[in-house]
């Protein structure tokens, strides 16, 4: 499903190359679930960027389901993107003047689905992710763990087959991320192949599988025995 082969990005910093990503190699098959770990500026986010087809390699290729994402100009990646990727972030990323219902249908909208049927999806997702009561609240009306979880809603309402997350508990209580994570692992139920980057080895190593990065290489990819 997800192949990067030889994929290379590299960033000027004072006037000097940085490796982000080095020669990376990495396969992945639908429905997996995989951590990402490493000190920073290992080069995770970098490697989520890319696989997110937020950012584009220097070099190598990048195929998803065989169609090499590194041929497609930028209006066909966004739409790939949009339709076949959710995001969840550290700091939520939800949009201030926005109520909670509002924030989760906003990539509905993008992809112009009928208002109605809009609205029952909406609630549908808001009501699996336990804040229907929170739904006409804005951001700064919730919670930290109401927040993410608004962030899922609005990342799996597209019904995406990855779901890519950044440091999703980072910015909540131990309590709080906890609910998130089993929010998170419940998407694996649907089929979706779901990867975190995280600094947390308590998170980490929950994954069936888990990558471990420095320099921008791949050290480790260890899987965990059924």
């Amino acid at each position: 499903m997800i192949l990067l082969e030889d994929v290379n990005r590299i960033f000027q910093v004072g006037g000097q190359p940085v490796h982000a990503l080095a020669h990376v190699n990495l396969e992945i098959t639908q429905g997996e679930y995989l951590s990402i770990m490493g000190p920073s500026g290992s080069g995770k986010s970098t490697l989520l960027n890319i696989l997110g087809l937020l950012d584009r390699p220097d070099s190598g290729h990048y195929l998803l389901d065989d169609k090499d994402t590194t041929t497609l100009g930028d209006d066909q990646q966004a739409r790939l993107r949009h339709f076949r990727i959710g995001f969840i972030f550290q700091f939520f990323h939800l949009v201030p003047r926005l109520t909670a219902a509002d924030n989760v249908a906003l990539p509905l909208v993008l992809a112009g689905m009928p208002v109605r049927e809009r609205k029952d999806r909406v609630a549908a997702a808001l009501q699996r992710f336990g804040i229907a009561n929170r739904a006409d609240h804005r951001p700064d009306q919730l919670s930290g763990g109401q927040r993410q979880r608004v962030a899922i809603a609005r990342a799996v309402i597209m019904n995406p087959s990855i779901i890519l997350a950044d440091e999703p508990t980072g910015n909540l209580d131990r309590a709080s991320g906890e609910e998130i994570i089993l929010a998170v692992e419940s998407l694996r139920a649907e089929g979706m192949t779901v990867l975190i980057v995280t600094h947390d080895p308590n998170i980490g190593n929950r994954a069936d599988r888990a990558i471990r990065m420095v320099d921008g290489q791949i050290v480790a990819d260890d899987r965990r025995a059924p």
